[in-house]
């Protein structure tokens, strides 16, 4: 089948490996442009344009999509499907009404839930236990068309949005290939979406997002820091220092706790009061250091009881 693959970053990069393997036509690969990155500013290519060159693709890296050059350029590919996976720009009415199997999305949740831009974050953030990957073709909304597959996946009790990303990137690849055909012969079953989504919109995260409210409960702690990990990461303060954390797990028998204050440090890591309970920090990082055991950052690091950590700010809510 002749494809036009449009995607941006890694989360992308298996589903163009995989329809390269199955053997399809991609006549060419819609990327974001390079930007610059790293203290030098150098121009760094996307994930997937570097995937793409890899394989000997054509590449073509628009600034505004919805530019008329743009829409002239991807339809005289004349592609029979595009492919779209985390693209990363809104794709306009002219570029869906292209491909005679329409636009088809590669979405890292089981819509309806978690329209939008960070799927996959927020399933972490708030205590999924399911999460998977649709594919639905495009239509004019967000994350609103008919879907037409669907895979399950299951989130482990320590299951970080890294981790959760990998998954559902291999799972979405496999989908993808998996639904390709039924496209080309007319036997893909398309069953439109309910208007309203059963949950907010998944809005996109912030490097400010990362800061840990300590009014919150120990659950929603933990569930923050591995939905934050590992970008922005979850952190606090130390003193005038950045604190970030990287694993914890609730503490028993902690109650009636004042809020981002160190109830206690030895050889397990040390205990912060919440909101409702209290969080064992086991891996962390501070300013300047390298990411280590708690225990280990104990060794050398005099901390007591009654210090308080930093940052009881409010994280913003999904809208």
């Amino acid at each position: 089948m002749k494809i036009v693959f449009m995607g941006t970053p890694d989360f992308s990069v298996g589903t163009l490996e995989a329809i390269v393997s199955a053997g399809h036509e991609v006549a060419c690969v819609v990327t974001q442009p390079d930007k610059p990155r790293g203290r030098g500013k150098e121009l760094q290519p996307t994930p997937v344009k570097q995937a793409a060159l890899q394989h000997g693709l054509r590449v073509y890296q628009p600034r505004k999509v919805r530019a008329p050059e743009a829409v002239e350029k991807i339809r005289s590919y004349e592609p029979y499907v595009i492919v779209v996976v985390a693209f990363g720009q809104i794709i306009p009415q002219e570029i869906l009404d292209i491909p005679r199997y329409g636009c088809i999305n590669v979405h890292a949740s089981l819509l309806p839930k978690y329209r939008g831009a960070a799927p996959i974050q927020w399933a972490v953030l708030d205590g999924e236990k399911v999460s998977g990957v649709t594919i639905m073709r495009m239509d004019a909304g967000l994350d609103t068309g008919d879907m037409i597959a669907k895979v399950e996946v299951p989130l482990d009790e320590e299951e970080t949005a890294g981790t959760l990303f990998d998954k559902l990137s291999a799972a979405g690849a496999k989908l993808l290939v998996q639904t390709l055909p039924a496209l080309a012969d007319g036997t893909a079953v398309y069953e439109k979406q309910p208007e309203e989504s059963p949950t907010p919109y998944a809005r996109m995260i912030k490097k400010q997002d990362g800061e840990i409210d300590w009014t919150r409960s120990a659950e929603e702690i933990e569930r923050w820091i591995r939905g934050m990990s590992p970008w922005p990461s979850a952190y606090t303060h130390l003193g005038q220092k950045t604190l970030k954390i990287w694993r914890a797990k609730t503490a028993e028998g902690q109650k009636d706790c004042t809020p981002g204050t160190v109830l206690e440090a030895g050889k397990e890591g040390f205990v912060v009061g919440t909101g409702n309970g209290a969080l064992r920090l086991l891996e962390i990082q501070l300013e300047g250091k390298k990411r280590m055991e708690a225990e280990a950052f104990l060794r050398g690091f005099s901390l007591e009881r009654g210090t308080v950590l930093g940052g009881v700010k409010g994280q913003e809510e999904h809208a």
